[in-house]
């Protein structure tokens, strides 16, 4: 398949095609405008944004292999996918590019993790800043799931995020940045009649593959990822932010990146170890299932799903041995396909 490039420097900042110059922060939307151009026939958005130890090439082979195999789903089992009945599954990719190679040892897993942080953190880099423009570039420029002149989730196009590891930390800065803004958004149907008028755009569905970031990272690190509960004393619930559908996280325990190292550098294993500890909605747990097992909408419907993925992202017996990071980047799996693309049947 195609995909789009989007790049950015150690600073989280936006790059003109081919350089290492950055974008001016007043003219990103512009730029975005001018170099992105959503096709038309395209039903489902994508933006992926890589993790450690992934270069420039290999991060966009990584999103192409996962989504062609969504694709060949599709094809050889629409049945098991009946969302997808009518305009079917026609997938386009926008691919968030940034340095995060280093030495496979402890010491290169805590400077990339003190660059992701650099790059997205509140006050600090522009990467939030930088994916949530692009977000609400792509969520403006759609053909809208929710436009009120079709009957609800029969047409448009449907906007999904995929992230790995410190990718999935980028992604939620930048859902978060925007949930922080002031919004004029539509007001959508989400996947269980979770309604919320102030959005500046809204996010079908997301999944991280192995999140580096610590377990208690929702309620610490992303308070603004989900709607707040409504005060006793009557006062409004804090918005929150436009995830229409659910934010599913894998993990495993060969994942020795989010595990072994990631307790030693933060006095607790990671998500991509572990999954989600303690967060501000309710979650759900269940197993990454096989290519010929659907899964249940009421398996998915709901804010955090934790999926365990320790039967599958293994990683190979000499790995586990050897590899400092072990399955930390074994995702590339049909059966995570299969998880991507029940995520977009269900969007409709």
């Amino acid at each position: 398949m195609t995909h789009a490039v989007v790049d950015l420097d150690e600073d989280g900042r936006l790059l003109v095609p081919g350089t290492r110059t950055p974008v001016p922060e007043a003219r990103v939307a512009e730029h975005l405008a001018r170099h992105l151009k959503v096709p038309e026939r395209a039903t489902d958005l994508y933006v992926y944004v890589h993790g450690w130890q992934t270069g420039a090439q290999a991060a966009g082979r990584a999103a192409d292999a996962l989504i062609a195999r969504a694709v060949d789903l599709a094809r050889t089992a629409p049945a098991a996918y009946p969302g997808l009945t009518g305009r079917g599954y026609r997938p386009w990719c926008v691919v968030v590019r940034w340095p995060s190679s280093s030495l496979p040892s402890p010491a290169g897993y805590r400077r990339i993790r003190d660059r992701a942080h650099a790059m997205s953190g509140p006050g600090r880099g522009q990467a939030g800043f930088v994916i949530g423009h692009l977000l609400g570039y792509l969520d403006a420029t759609r053909g809208r799931p929710d436009a009120p002149e079709v009957l609800a989730n029969r047409s448009g196009q449907y906007l999904h995020l995929v992230g790995h590891s410190f990718g999935g930390r980028f992604l939620c800065e930048a859902v978060q940045w925007a949930a922080e803004r002031p919004a004029a958004g539509p007001r959508v149907l989400g996947w269980s009649g979770r309604t919320d008028p102030a959005r500046p755009f809204t996010v079908d569905s997301a999944l991280v593959f192995q999140m580096a970031a610590p377990r208690d990272a929702f309620d610490r690190l992303f308070p603004q990822l989900f709607r707040a509960p409504e005060r006793p004393e009557g006062r409004p619930a804090r918005p929150g932010a436009p995830l229409r559908g659910p934010l599913v996280l894998t993990h495993s325990r060969w994942d020795r990146a989010t595990g072994f190292w990631h307790l030693r550098a933060e006095g607790q294993p990671g998500i991509g170890h572990s999954g989600v500890g303690t967060a501000p909605v309710r979650q759900f747990s269940t197993t990454l299932l096989a290519t010929h097992t659907p899964y249940p909408k009421r398996v998915l419907d709901h804010p955090i799903v934790n999926v365990d993925a320790g039967r599958v992202f293994r990683g190979s017996a000499a790995g586990r041995r050897l590899a400092p990071a072990g399955a930390h980047s074994d995702f590339q799996h049909p059966e995570s396909a299969h998880l991507l693309l029940s995520l977009a049947a269900y969007s409709r």
